[in-house]
Order: C-alpha cells, then structure tokens, then sequence
C-alpha cells in the first residue's frame, strides 16, 4: 500500500475527540470475563497446535518492578528498589513457563520474544539472559532473520555495557520510554532524564547491532508547550531512531493512582494537546519518518513500513508488530495471551499470580472465547488499524457474510464520518481519508458491538481518542 499521509484538520479533530478504545485488541479487555480460566486456556492452546503448517509463537513477559514512579504512568507496575524481589519474582516465573510450554507443539517455532514492564532493565542482564535461556530450553526458537527479541529499557537504569551484554543474549530490538526532554515537564512527572542518558544507550543500540530502535514520546504533560516539545522533537530526530510513537496522555487518576500526583492545572488545554500533536507529526515527517498509524512513526526502511506496505503488519497488546500469524502467549503478573480465537489474562496483582503458581495452576483469571461475529469484526478492526481501509470484499469472501446487510447499523454510524470526510465508501472497502487516519479509533468504533450507544460515563475506561 502507499505510505500514509496526514491532514490535521484541528476542527475535525477537536469534534472528534472523545474516549474509546485503542483496539490493541478486540473484543478489548473489558469483555474479558471470569469464566475463562485454566481449563479453557488449556482448551484452546489445545485446539491451536496441529496445523499442517504449524502456526509461530509470539512471547510476552512482563516484568512489574520499577525503581522510580513516573506520575503520568498507567501500566501494572511495582515500585521497589529491592532488587531481591526481582529474583522471587523469577523463581514463580520459571514455574508459568514450565506449565505453560507443553501446552505448545515443540515444532511451533518461537519467531517474537519482547520484554515489558515496569521496567524490564530492573533485572540485570545476567537475569534477562537467564529467562531467555530458560525460554529456550522450553521452547524451539525460530532461527529466520526477522526473528524479533525486544526489550523496553529505562536509559536512566542502563548503560553502554548493559547494552552490550543484552545484545550478546540476543537482544536485537530496544524501545526507550523518553516522553520530553524538558526540564519542567520532566519535574512535574518526577522523571529526571537527560539527553546524553539516552543518546549514550541508543548510539550503543546501534554499535552492538540492535535492528531497531525505539523512541517513546508522550504529548498533554504537564508544563508541556510547543518551544520545549519542539526541541525534544529535533533532539530525537537527531538521534534518528527507526521508530518513534507519539502518545496522547491519557488523565484518568480514577483508573490510575500515581496520576493523582500530578497538579491537573498544569495540563494543557485541547488546542494546546492539539498543537503538540501537530508539530509532533511535522517534525517527525520532515525528518523523513513515515506516519504507520494511531502514533507510530517510522523510518521507511524499517520493517514496520515494509510490513505495512506489504500489507502484513498486525496490531496487539504489545503495539504494531510485522508478525501476524502467530499465537500470543504471556507471561507474568497482567500479562495477556492471544491463542487462537480466545483471549486470557493473567492476575493484575501480585499475590494473586504468585498464590496460583505457588498451588502448581496456571494463573488465569479472566478471559474470553470470540464468536464468529468477534472474529469477524476482529478481522476488519485488525485491517482498518494496520492499513487505514476496510476490505470490503475480501471480509465477504472470508467470512460469508453481505457486508451491506451485515453492518448496516454500523454503516449508519458511519455515514456522519464519511459525510465529515473521514472516510471514503467504495463498493469494493473503505478507505480513510488522510483527514481522517488520525481519527482510526473513531472509525473502529463504529464496528464495536460492545459500545453502549449512550454517553460515556463520568469516569470513562477509556484514553480520549487526541
């Protein structure tokens, strides 16, 4: 496909801009429910091995430990600088994977690896080498140039050498959490980071032969304004990462406690949100980056573009990805599997995750079996995030359906936005407009069978879509 243009259109956008989901995956995770647990995992990871052309595997582990608390931060995470705890927290992890692996064909072929957190570089690198070897001896890795192991990295708790050892591990991806470079900004989110921290780690990436990297940016911090974002933004396209995504932050103390640390009158206003955003996809298309789609940025040799242009990118829990035919498996406290047509998440807490492993049961406790109605309109969500269209015809074939009479409400939702000029309707799909590949969530939504027409309430679950 071609490469993606933008047209910010401030008006549209402001109209636009309400809460919904990030379809990271669908059914989202609010559809996941109790009566999921080990025995359906079981069933499914089952029912998933046995093709004649045996499907890949995708590893997610999550590591919970941070040493520092970022206000603006709304991941599972565990402040502690004890490192002690990482090892614990090791010893209950090796008990998952030696559950979890034979529930997997040995000739499923492990093609992604990628570390999560919390802050993944809490644990040293002799620790990381030791889960990927134990990864290893319970799962055949694939040995194909485009195998991915990925690791997100605080530069703060990082140097040279560390980079250097994870690389010898096989570490041949990094993502680095940035968000601004300012020193207001970075005050007010008690995240003190400086240039030369990170310019030292992502110049090592490339001196230990890292494939890519990543840099994350966030916009709508407090004390943010365009002259600071501004110089983060040339700061990092100097340092020409292959990936950078540009995140709108999500305000929500309800759902995310460190947030209320924050002074909520230092946010800036939804014309400001919007003028960052703007001059985050200026600068970053200037320096040469490709706009993937939602807030990903990358170069055009890096494979999330060649993949995209291929038309096989994919998106799940862990962003865009080029691996789209694989099962998920996750690992840890919160980490959530994708096998087959189900979805299943481990506990969110501690206790929970350590008390299941500690009574010898895979620690499950929610998820969810897709319908073939989930499963249809996974396939086109999936299409529209990774491709800004709908394959109209392509949908009929796959799943046997008129796609006229099918989604006719949706079609219906969506008329006011093709009138707007966010999509184009053809006979044969559905086409965002580049005013509206910025809007995709909103476009997603008009497929969800599970939003509630009404408003949304007070406390919404869900990020604004700007």
């Amino acid at each position: 496909m071609e490469p993606q243009s933008i047209a910010f259109d401030a008006e549209l956008l402001r109209r636009y801009d309400q809460p919904g989901p990030r379809y990271t995956s669908y059914p989202t995770a609010p559809q996941f429910h109790t009566g999921f647990g080990e025995r359906e995992l079981r069933e499914v990871a089952a029912a998933s091995n046995g093709d004649p052309i045996p499907r890949r595997l995708s590893l997610y582990v999550h590591v919970p430990f941070c040493e520092s608390p970022c206000f603006y931060c709304g991941c599972n995470r565990i402040i502690t600088r004890d490192k002690a705890r990482g090892d614990a927290y090791l010893a209950r992890l090796y008990r998952e994977i030696a559950l979890a692996a034979p529930l997997f064909d040995r000739d499923r072929e492990v093609i992604q690896l990628h570390f999560g957190g919390g802050t993944p570089n809490f644990l040293s690198p002799a620790q990381l080498g030791e889960v990927v070897d134990t990864l290893r001896g319970h799962f055949r890795f694939s040995d194909a140039a485009d195998r991915d192991i990925s690791i997100e990295l605080d530069p703060r708790f990082v140097d040279a050498d560390d980079i250097t050892a994870l690389g010898s591990i096989g570490f041949n991806r990094a993502s680095f959490g940035v968000q601004d470079f300012d020193p207001d900004v970075q005050r007010a989110v008690n995240r003190i980071q400086s240039v030369e921290q990170t310019r030292t780690v992502v110049d090592a990436c490339r001196a230990g032969g890292f494939r890519s990297v990543n840099v994350d940016l966030i916009y709508g911090l407090p004390n943010q304004n365009p002259a600071g974002f501004a110089r983060t933004l040339d700061i990092v396209a100097d340092m020409r990462p292959d990936r950078v995504a540009v995140y709108g932050y999500a305000h929500m103390p309800h759902l995310f406690k460190p947030q209320k640390q924050l002074d909520a009158s230092l946010l800036p206003s939804p014309d400001m949100r919007l003028a960052l955003l703007q001059l985050a996809i200026e600068r970053l298309t200037a320096a040469g980056c490709l706009y993937i789609g939602m807030d990903h940025f990358a170069l055009p040799d890096d494979e999330l573009a060649l993949a995209q242009a291929r038309g096989s990118l994919h998106r799940n829990f862990m962003g865009y990805t080029t691996h789209a035919e694989s099962d998920l498996l996750g690992l840890g406290v919160s980490a959530i599997s994708h096998i087959g047509d189900s979805f299943s998440q481990n506990p969110r807490d501690l206790p929970s995750w350590q008390a299941a492993l500690d009574e010898g049961r895979l620690p499950v406790f929610r998820g969810m079996r897709m319908d073939a109605d989930d499963v249809l309109r996974a396939d086109l969500i999936q299409a529209l995030m990774c491709s800004a269209e709908i394959p109209v015809r392509a949908l009929e074939r796959r799943h046997a359906v008129v796609f006229a009479d099918y989604f006719a409400e949706a079609l219906a939702r969506l008329r006011p936005l093709a009138d707007d000029g966010l999509v184009r309707i053809e006979s044969d799909r559905i086409v965002a407009s580049s005013r509206g590949r910025l809007l995709l969530r909103n476009i997603a939504m008009c497929f969800d069978r599970y939003l509630a027409p009404t408003a949304e309430p007070s406390a919404p679950r869900f990020s604004r879509a700007i």
